[in-house]
């Protein structure tokens, strides 16, 4: 009777791993099933757009060269544009971060219902980008708009001009705080507040905690923050083209005309304008991932 009993207990004992593989088999296909819609999307409109751009930068007169990409170099007015688009996204981001770092820090502080109000507020106002928004700040800060004209009339504003580059980084700083104070609000849940006050208690001051502890913390954020901050700027386009009618030269507006304009048309250059503004997004991603470590590595 004991050996019959011992016999079936091996038998489940053996049994039992096979089961189990076959049930993590049958849970990686039910996994990789559901997944799959995703990736065919993300193939579909990520990969494959990629691949085509990649392969139509280098045909120049329906034949494989080189000669797209000797264009840009020889081109100042593409390298102008890189050069507007590389400000414009740099200037408006560095101070969208500042200002929703800060934002982010005063959140932390008020009441509840004010917070809750804020954030709302935040999410809607994130929305609020592209034509609706360049026709909004013409209103009010154009050449005749609300606020110029009263700035103006009590001489504390002589020289603004929305259309031009300060006007531009005005009004994409303005798009860009909502998602920065998005991004960067969760960051400040790594600061626990009994670090502050154990500081403090050790003699040191809030500058000191904030420099020592504090911003270290929450730098791998701040990075990556701004690293969303430039490549959402560098990739907008509606917002520059209803302010500007497509006049400013950025990146964005030259692609378009390429591609879709009747003087300028040349899909092929678009693509190689294309793939060098992908190189830089990621050189830009690779200084930030290569900071982060060495952020790590110092803690």
């Amino acid at each position: 009777m004991s050996q019959s009993v011992n016999q079936s207990s091996q038998e489940m004992d053996t049994a039992t791993p096979v089961s189990r593989k076959k049930k993590v088999s049958r849970e990686r296909w039910v996994a990789a099933g559901i997944t799959l819609p995703f990736f065919s999307l993300f193939a579909a409109f990520q990969i494959i757009p990629l691949i085509w751009i990649v392969v139509n930068s280098f045909i120049y007169d329906e034949e494989w060269a080189l000669d797209n990409y000797l264009e840009i170099l020889d081109s100042a007015f593409l390298q102008q544009a890189f050069w507007n688009s590389i400000v414009l996204s740099f200037m408006a981001s560095l101070f969208a971060m500042i200002i929703g770092t800060m934002g982010a820090y005063s959140l932390r502080h008020v009441n509840t219902r004010l917070r809750d109000f804020i954030l709302s507020f935040n999410n809607m106002a994130s929305n609020f980008a592209g034509v609706p928004l360049a026709f909004a700040f013409v209103i009010i800060l154009g050449f005749n708009g609300a606020i110029t004209l009263l700035l103006k009339s009590i001489g504390w504003l002589d020289d603004f001009n929305l259309y031009s580059l300060s006007g531009l980084i005005v009004i994409y700083t303005y798009f860009q705080i909502p998602l920065a104070l998005l991004l960067l609000y969760p960051a400040f849940d790594a600061i626990q507040k009994d670090w502050e006050e154990a500081a403090i208690l050790m003699g040191a001051s809030r500058a000191q905690f904030w420099r020592k502890v504090g911003i270290p913390v929450i730098s791998p954020a701040i990075l990556g923050t701004f690293i969303i901050l430039l490549a959402n700027a560098m990739g907008a386009y509606a917002t520059v083209y209803a302010l500007t009618s497509g006049n400013y030269n950025v990146l964005t507006i030259r692609i378009a005309s390429m591609v879709s304009g009747d003087v300028f048309l040349d899909p092929n250059l678009a693509a190689a304008v294309s793939v060098l503004l992908v190189l830089l997004l990621a050189l830009v991603t690779a200084v930030n991932e290569w900071l982060l470590k060495r952020s790590y590595h110092a803690k």
